[in-house]
C-alpha cells in the first residue's frame, strides 16, 4: 500500500491524496488551491496521474478545498465513482456548480486584460455545466456502513464533526493474505461545534493520516465565545455601525444562526443579557449569499445529522435556523440595497476567507467606518484578503480602490469548524491500539511542527510531515519514502519558482507600507519611531539577501 501526498502538504489547501492498494489506485479528495494567487495557479496544471488510472474516488466533505477539483477530474475523463456521505452529495449539487461559476467570471475577466494585450484568451478551469454534470458519478453512502469496493478493498464514513456530512475515512486494504488499515480524518470538527455531533473517535488504525489545521493553537471555550460575540455585536450596534460577519457559505453561516437563536436560551435570566439579545433581536439579520441560503435549506433537510438536543429543539417546533429579524437576500439588487442602506444591522456573507463573493461589497462599505465592526469567525489562510485584514493592515485594496480600515476588527477563532491541538491530541489518545505512523497534513508548518513534538512526546506514534509529491510505502513503523517520478520533480521546481514568487510579493507589499509612512511622516518624527522604521529596512534588506543568495 502506497500514498502520494498531492495536496495539503504544508499547506491547508488542495487535499489530494493518491492511494495505490490491492491493484486498484484511487484518490481521497481532490480540493482547490485557495489563498494566494500563486497556489492557486496550481489548479490549472495537469494532474500529476493520468485520470484514466484512477479506479475510484473518496470525498471527505464538500468545502471546496476538498471537492473543487472533482469537475476538472471529469472533464478530463475521470468516470469512477465518488463515494461520499448522502449530506456532501447534496452539497456538492450546489457547491460544485457555484465554483464553476466563479471560474467563469474570474477567467472572463482575466481574459478582458489579456484582450488588452493582444494574448490569447484562457478557458476557464470548467463551468457551472461542467461541474453539474460530474454530480452523475457521485455515489451517497451513510454513516457507519461499510463499503466493499472489491474483495479487498473496504471502506467506512464516520462522523468528522466538522460540517454538514463530513466523515472520517477507514480503508482496509488486502495484499499478500495482510490487512492494513489506513484512516484519513478529513478535516476534524471542533468538539463544540453548534449543530453538529462530536467527531467519531477511532479504536484503531495501522497508519493515520491526519489534518493539523490548528496544530499550535487552543480554541476559545463556549461560554467565553458566546459573551464575546454578544458584547461585539452590541456595543457596535450602540454605537450605530453594522457588523459585518464574512462566513463560509456552507457550515459557518449555519453555525452563526444557531448561535445567535441560542444565546437567548442561554443567558435568559440574565437581565443584563436580556436587554443586549433584545438589541441585537430589533436589528434585521441578513444572510447575503445565494449559497449559503441554499445550504441552509439543505441543513433544514438533513437535521438528521443535528446533535440530540437540537433534534428535540425542533420537533417542538423551536428551528434554531429561523428566528425573528432574519432575512435572506437572494438577488444582486436586494444586495446593493443593502450598502445603500446605513441603519445598524448584522450581515452575514460569504466568502469567509473575503476573496470572492458578496463579502468584498460590504467590506468596501464598512471598512472605512469606525463605527462598524468586521467580525471574522472563521480561519483565514495566509495570502487572502481575510487574513491581510486580520494581521492588521491599515488599507487594502478591493475592486481596485485602495480602503483605509478603520473599522473594529475581531476575529472569534472558537467558532473554527476545525479541532484544536487539544482535540487533535484527544483524537490520537482515544485509539485503543494506536497507529504505527501518523502523516500530518492540512496545516501550516509551524503549527505542525509543534503538533508533531507534542505527539511525539506523549505517545509512541512516531510522525511524518509529508512535503508535495512524497510517496510513502505503508510497511513497518517507519514507512519509507520513495523514490520521486519525473512529474514530481517538474513539480517540486514549479513550486519552489512560485513560492519565490510569493516571498518577492510580499517583500514588495512591505517596502510600499514603509514607503508610505515615512513619506507622510515630517520632520518631528519620534527617534523611537524613526528606530523602528529602520530596524524593519534593515530585516527586509537581510530577507532580500537571502533570497539572493
Amino acid at each position: 500500500m502506497k500514498i502520494s501526498f498531492l495536496g495539503a502538504a504544508k499547506t491547508v489547501t488542495g487535499s489530494n491524496f493518491l492511494v495505490e492498494a490491492a491493484g486498484k489506485k484511487f484518490l481521497v479528495d481532490c480540493g482547490m488551491y485557495q489563498g494566494k494567487i500563486t497556489q492557486e495557479l496550481e489548479n490549472t496544471d495537469p494532474f500529476v496521474y493520468d485520470v484514466n488510472d484512477i479506479d475510484f474516488m473518496i470525498l471527505t466533505h464538500a468545502h471546496i478545498d476538498h471537492s473543487g477539483r472533482i469537475p476538472k477530474l471529469y472533464k478530463e475523463g475521470f468516470r469512477g465513482n465518488v463515494y461520499a456521505t448522502k449530506a456532501t452529495c447534496d452539497l456538492c449539487e450546489i457547491m460544485l456548480p457555484d465554483s464553476g461559476h466563479i471560474q467563469e467570471v474570474e477567467i472572463e475577466w482575466t481574459n478582458r486584460k489579456r484582450m488588452r494585450t493582444s494574448k490569447e484568451p484562457l478557458p476557464p478551469l470548467y463551468t457551472a455545466e461542467e461541474a453539474y454534470k460530474c454530480l452523475e458519478i457521485f455515489k451517497p453512502v451513510g454513516y457507519d456502513e461499510i463499503v466493499e469496493i472489491d474483495d479487498n478493498i473496504s471502506i467506512r464514513f464516520n462522523d468528522a464533526g466538522h460540517m454538514l456530512g463530513s466523515a472520517i475515512v477507514e480503508i482496509w486494504a488486502v495484499e499478500n493474505g495482510k490487512t492494513t488499515k489506513v484512516v484519513f480524518t478529513g478535516d476534524l470538527g471542533n468538539n463544540d461545534l453548534p449543530l453538529l455531533d462530536q467527531p467519531t473517535m477511532i479504536s484503531n488504525a495501522d497508519y493515520l493520516v491526519m489534518e493539523s489545521t490548528y496544530g499550535n493553537r487552543v480554541h476559545m471555550k463556549n461560554d467565553d465565545k458566546a459573551k464575546m460575540f454578544l458584547d461585539i455585536v452590541s456595543e457596535t450596534l450602540d454605537n450605530g455601525g453594522r457588523v459585518i460577519i464574512p462566513s463560509f457559505a456552507v457550515g459557518r453561516t449555519q453555525e452563526i444562526l444557531y448561535e445567535l437563536d441560542k444565546l437567548k436560551d442561554e443567558y435568559s435570566q440574565d437581565e443584563e443579557f436580556a436587554k443586549k439579545y433584545e438589541k441585537i433581536m430589533n436589528v434585521p439579520v441578513y444572510v447575503d449569499s445565494p449559497l449559503a441560503i441554499s445550504a441552509t435549506e439543505i441543513f433544514k433537510k438533513n437535521t438528521d445529522l443535528f446533535e440530540d438536543e437540537i433534534k428535540e429543539k425542533i420537533k417542538r417546533g423551536d428551528n434554531p435556523l429561523e428566528f425573528r429579524g432574519l432575512q435572506f437576500t437572494k438577488t444582486a439588487e436586494e444586495s446593493k440595497a443593502l450598502n445603500e442602506d446605513s441603519t445598524p444591522a448584522i450581515i452575514l456573507s460569504a466568502s469567509g476567507m473575503c476573496d470572492v463573493g458578496r463579502i468584498k461589497h460590504h467590506l468596501k462599505h464598512n471598512l472605512w467606518n469606525p463605527k462598524s465592526t468586521i467580525l471574522f469567525v472563521g480561519y483565514q489562510a495566509p495570502g487572502t484578503l481575510g487574513r491581510t485584514i486580520v494581521d492588521g493592515a491599515e488599507k487594502v485594496k478591493i475592486f481596485g480602490e485602495e480602503i483605509a480600515i478603520n473599522a473594529r476588527i475581531e476575529y472569534i477563532e472558537g467558532y473554527s469548524g476545525h479541532a484544536d491541538q487539544t482535540w487533535l491530541l484527544n483524537f490520537v489518545y482515544s485509539f485503543t491500539n494506536p497507529p504505527k505512523h501518523i502523516f500530518l497534513v492540512h496545516g501550516e508548518p509551524d503549527g505542525q511542527e509543534i503538533l508533531k513534538q507534542k505527539i511525539e512526546d506523549t505517545t509512541e506514534c512516531k510522525v511524518t510531515i509529508p512535503e508535495f509529491g512524497d510517496t510513502y510505502e505503508l510497511i513497518g513503523d517507519e514507512p519509507p519514502l520513495l523514490e520521486e517520478t519525473k512529474e514530481i520533480e517538474l513539480y517540486r521546481k514549479e513550486f519552489r519558482r512560485l513560492d519565490l514568487i510569493d516571498k518577492i510579493e510580499e517583500l514588495k507589499e512591505n517596502i510600499s507600507d514603509i514607503e508610505n509612512v515615512v513619506m507622510q511622516k515630517n520632520i518631528d518624527t519620534q527617534d523611537d519611531e524613526l528606530k523602528s522604521l529602520e530596524d524593519r529596512v534593515k530585516e527586509l534588506q537581510e530577507q532580500i539577501q537571502k533570497l539572493i543568495q
